[in-house]
């Protein structure tokens, strides 16, 4: 009752104002209503009824009522609807299953594949810090050469100590007396040591085991280490009969004095220069293949392998021929060669590449001696094929 009290006094203020003051009313509190919209609602609402009629019917043919529903009725396996709603959930799970399987499939394959690639580098770690055997042979090998290259200095430097002096005559020595003793002694030497069968028949000597091994090239150059002191001993009479048999004599006592003698001396000291460098090549060549080191087991097996007695000490060129032609002929380095990893195949390499530059260096050391030797060569040839123009008269000098 109260509420309808206010409705009513409401709409009189609103009569009373109209009238009073002759104002228009806004009408904005009144409903608006539109024909062609209801018009619209009215016929969506209809379509949707038919739909969900359609629908219903639809429903009602697939179940009980309908032919599936005839065909499988209401029996131990259930309703339609139960049967469909049992399939998607079993295909559901199919496929959840499938999905975990297919993950535990990848996570095995990654953990194999991680395996698999952790194996490959605990391999390749293996293969790099693990050495060959064949490389320790070379380091021992490696030694042995460095070694016998020192030994070969001192042997050639004890040779040259005494073929120097002999060639300049110095006291003490066959010709520091003159020519003809330096003869006889050389004379001495070859029929105490290398005496002949014609010359022992002529009743000169007894012949030798070694019979003109003082003048074979073989003396000289042999299988690579010559036959201890015996061998040394050939080898170094071999040089002294090619390059210096029978050496001058000494310039002695007043001799020197002399203007002639000063010039004679001059020219002894080139002669004797050169006959050092001529027996500084040769003490080299003798030098590489004096017994001068102890062979490692390597390096003896490598010998008997090659078909040669194996000695217990050898020379530097026979160290090096021995480790040469390991890495060329050996069958039991090729063996282990195929066997190798890469790393250790790398390391044989990088040997070989020391080895090389190791020739080298010994070649360079070869061609300075023999460009000492054709230096001097050219430098006797050019003064024997210069002689002086005309005879100079000798130079008075006056007292003051």
């Amino acid at each position: 009752m109260r509420r309808a009290s206010l409705l009513a006094a409401t709409a009189l203020g609103v009569v009373v104002g109209a009238a009073l003051f002759g104002a228009t009313p806004a009408r904005a509190d009144w409903p608006v209503i539109d024909p062609t919209l209801i018009a619209i609602t009215n016929a969506i609402r209809s379509v949707m009824d038919s739909v969900n009629s359609t629908l219903s019917s639809v429903q009602n043919e697939l179940g009980l009522k309908g032919p599936i529903g005839s065909l499988l009725g209401n029996g131990a396996f259930g309703t339609v609807q139960q049967l469909l709603q049992e399939g998607f959930t079993q295909e559901a799970n199919y496929s959840k299953a499938t999905v975990g399987a297919q993950q535990q499939i990848a996570d095995a394959s990654n953990t194999a594949m991680a395996r698999f690639d952790r194996d490959m580098r605990n391999a390749q770690i293996r293969d790099e810090q693990t050495t060959s055997p064949v490389q320790c042979a070379a380091l021992d090998n490696g030694q042995t050469i460095d070694v016998a290259q020192g030994q070969a200095w001192k042997v050639g430097t004890g040779i040259e100590g005494v073929s120097d002096p002999r060639g300049e005559a110095d006291p003490g020595t066959p010709s520091f007396y003159g020519s003809a003793q330096g003869v006889q002694a050389l004379w001495q030497l070859h029929a105490a040591r290398y005496c002949s069968q014609t010359e022992s028949n002529a009743g000169l000597c007894t012949t030798s085991a070694e019979p003109n091994a003082d003048q074979r090239a073989t003396s000289l150059f042999g299988t690579g280490t010559y036959n201890g002191q015996r061998g040394v001993d050939a080898a170094n009479d071999y040089v002294t009969n090619l390059i210096q048999p029978i050496v001058p004599a000494a310039l002695r006592g007043d001799q020197l004095t002399s203007t002639e003698g000063q010039d004679g001396a001059a020219r002894r000291r080139e002669y004797n220069a050169r006959m050092s460098l001529a027996h500084n090549v040769l003490d080299y060549v003798i030098s590489t293949q004096a017994p001068s080191v102890p062979l490692t087991a390597q390096e003896q097996q490598q010998m008997q392998n090659e078909g040669m007695t194996r000695v217990k000490t050898g020379s530097w060129l026979q160290a090096l021929t021995l480790d040469v032609d390991r890495r060329y002929s050996d069958v039991n380095w090729a063996a282990q060669l195929q066997a190798m990893p890469p790393a250790s195949v790398q390391r044989e390499i990088a040997l070989e590449l020391a080895v090389s530059n190791y020739l080298a260096l010994q070649n360079y050391r070869l061609g300075l001696l023999n460009a000492s030797a054709n230096a001097t060569n050219l430098a006797a040839s050019t003064e024997h094929n210069f002689p002086p123009a005309i005879q100079m008269p000798t130079p008075s000098i006056a007292a003051n």
